[in-house]
């Protein structure tokens, strides 16, 4: 179902079907073989753990279905219309997150921090207080007139 493409990715091509659900999914029986092939620690052998796939630029989390049939990933709705397919099912390339690469993206997606968040954690709320010593970030030669910073990430 999968072949090597990369150090971080395999390459697979199934239909691709829009669902009604939140979570795409693909075949129980095909889930667990692929959780057990490739995201198995030694000595744990959890196959209910989300795959993590990318369809064109998009990542997602796909668990397994009994309803999804095989070669299928059932997707929702909102990411097919995000996607180039316009007739569906589409038979696609459909990249899957090899193990190390997937434990990054889970760890981005569960629970770190948005820049926001980690920006309020380490910077005051007054930057005009001591630590600043009683500047502004928009005072004297760091002026950014009015740049927040990069965009498109």
């Amino acid at each position: 179902m999968f072949e090597q493409f990369s150090s971080g990715y395999y390459l697979g091509r199934l239909y691709v079907e829009p669902s009604e659900g939140d979570a795409a999914a693909i075949s129980r029986a095909q889930h667990e073989q692929v959780n057990r092939q490739l995201y198995a620690d030694d000595g744990i052998q959890r196959t209910d753990l989300p795959l993590v796939m990318k369809l064109e630029n998009t990542h997602f989390t796909v668990y397994g279905d009994d309803s999804v049939p095989a070669d299928t990933v059932a997707v929702p709705e909102e990411l097919v219309e995000a996607t180039r397919i316009r007739n569906p099912p589409s038979l696609r390339e459909v990249f899957l997150a090899k193990a190390e690469r997937a434990k990054q993206l889970l760890s981005v997606a569960a629970g770190t921090p948005t820049s926001d968040e980690a920006i309020d954690e380490f910077v005051p709320d007054d930057p005009g207080g001591d630590a600043f010593d009683g500047g502004s970030f928009d005072d004297g030669p760091f002026d950014r007139g009015g740049f927040d910073g990069p965009t498109g990430i």
